[in-house]
């Protein structure tokens, strides 16, 4: 049971890293399972397959460039509002097939829902860092981002409970930081009059 409830971590991984780069998580997850570092659980062992990864690489390219631009990172922040949690909850759903539609849909739930959580707090972010003229901070911005996908994927492999209980941390700090980040975002559109929330 504790391996099995293990295996099952990998959703709250990718749920996390989903919201910040779907490309980039499925490429890592494909390569985790294919290699044998993560066990997938369920159907997602689809994603091990070269076509898929090959996939997630090629339009992780096309992000890597965009989401360096100013204001076409949020014009592709838009755009994945959808593709993001959708791919997250598509995964929770893969993984659940062994165990039934209602457990199938209680993932899918979870792990879209992460995503989305996620994925609001790098478009609410990058919103807030476009403010500035230069773009040297969207460009430090992104690449951290990606390196904290990188680093946790690394870190789960090595340490999956204690990346997971990290991934929980970060999930519980993200309703304080959307707090500020919203605020911010509301003044910038109302402009200087507008009242803070």
């Amino acid at each position: 049971m504790a391996g099995s409830m293990q295996q099952y971590l990998v959703l709250l991984l990718a749920g996390w890293s989903s919201g910040v780069n779907l490309y980039l998580t499925i490429a890592l997850l494909g390569l985790s399972g294919r290699f044998g570092w993560i066990d997938l659980p369920g159907g997602l062992e689809v994603i091990s397959h070269p076509l898929v990864i090959a996939a997630a690489i090629f339009m992780y390219v096309i992000e890597f460039v965009a989401d360096k631009v100013p204001f076409v990172d949020s014009a592709w922040d838009a755009i994945h509002t959808f593709i993001r949690p959708s791919g997250a909850a598509l995964m929770g759903f893969l993984a659940g097939q062994e165990n039934g539609p209602a457990v199938q849909a209680a993932l899918a739930v979870l792990t879209g829902g992460i995503a989305l959580d996620m994925h609001t707090v790098k478009a609410s972010s990058r919103l807030a860092i476009n403010t500035s003229p230069e773009p040297f901070s969207n460009i430090a911005a992104s690449l951290a981002e990606d390196a904290a996908v990188i680093f946790l994927f690394w870190f789960f492999v090595k340490h999956p409970i204690i990346a997971s209980l990290i991934i929980l941390l970060i999930l519980i700090g993200t309703f304080f930081i959307l707090r500020m980040l919203w605020r911010f975002v509301l003044r910038l559109f109302r402009g200087p009059q507008a009242k803070t929330a």
